[in-house]
């Protein structure tokens, strides 16, 4: 019995700490809206952004590439000799290889 009078005590002297804790605890650990979840969605949310503006750096140099491609008929050629090999009849093709 004197146990639990000194912890009921203890509670009762101590009540706004135990109970700030307790609320902390939960706010921070166990909430669907956790601290720790929101963090994490902080930290998705940047990485996706990053992940956009990349594919927007690529979408835009695409765009670039697409437009020179339809308003230039040598670029096309260009292409063709440096990606597939592509070559006039009267002409060789010398294909070097990087040992790296």
């Amino acid at each position: 019995m004197g146990k639990l009078i000194t912890i009921w005590n203890f509670i009762c002297k101590h009540k706004y700490i135990i109970t700030i804790s307790a609320f902390a605890v939960i706010i921070g650990f166990l909430d669907e809206n956790s601290l720790v979840r929101r963090f994490g969605y902080e930290r998705e949310i940047s990485q996706l952004k990053e992940e956009i503006e990349k594919y927007r750096g690529d979408y835009e140099e695409n765009t670039k590439r697409l437009n020179e491609l339809n308003s230039n008929p040598d670029a096309i050629e260009q292409i063709a000799r440096e990606k597939y090999l592509m070559k006039k009849p009267n002409e060789d093709i010398y294909v070097f290889e990087d040992n790296q």
